[in-house]
């Protein structure tokens, strides 16, 4: 029997997400076909929802559903130091190291000649501005250990050598080639300690 093609659209949607091959795709989908009306109803709505009240934070660029995100508006953290990331989900594996204490900087990406991505398209001349307005002693790159990554760390501890300021990189417990958002918080934490100035 012909999978329905009704189906058959949930399983290529479901297949694009990071993650999810075609198997679990099917497999989600079937399920999603025999579930109540009422927990599709919920499940549609808590997407619609989050699309809807999640923008970046304006300081940070990190999402967040609240006027400025949380770590930007928290008193105690340490102000003086910033991390650069490239992504949202990479404050969140960062924070769940419970190993930082600072403020973050979301860049929303990496350079990537070959994808096309410049460093204009990145969030980097709000770094450098905000970098003159704040009291930030220490920069901390953490972009992924890759050579996208790699080569945006260096552009940006370049870039940010007039200024006054400190510009360290994670230490190299990081596997190279990886993603932030894999690594588990003993590594990413031992990659904090040592990390070491560009």
């Amino acid at each position: 029997m012909e999978t329905p093609t009704s189906i058959e659209r949930v399983i290529d949607a479901l297949a694009s997400l990071p993650g999810i091959g075609k198997r679990a795709a099917e497999r989600i989908a079937y399920y999603l076909a025999d579930d109540s009306q009422e927990d599709i109803d919920e499940l549609l709505d808590s997407i619609v929802s989050m699309k809807e009240k999640l923008h970046e934070c304006p300081v940070c660029g990190a999402i967040t559903d609240e006027e400025k995100c949380p770590i930007c508006t928290d008193n105690d953290r340490d102000h003086q130091t910033l991390m650069v990331v490239s992504y949202s989900k990479d404050v969140t594996s960062i924070e769940k190291s419970k190993q930082y204490n600072g403020l973050y900087h979301v860049i929303k990406g990496v350079v990537s000649p070959s994808k096309g991505v410049g460093v204009e398209d990145l969030n980097i001349q709000s770094l450098i501005e905000r970098i003159k307005k704040e009291e930030i002693c220490e920069v901390i790159v953490a972009t992924n250990p890759t050579l996208d990554g790699e080569t945006t760390a260096q552009y940006i501890a370049d870039i940010l050598q007039p200024l006054d300021v400190k510009v360290t990189r994670l230490g190299y417990g990081l596997q190279i080639g990886g993603s932030l958002d894999y690594v588990d918080a003993m590594t990413l934490g031992k990659a904090l300690s040592g990390r070491t100035k560009l």
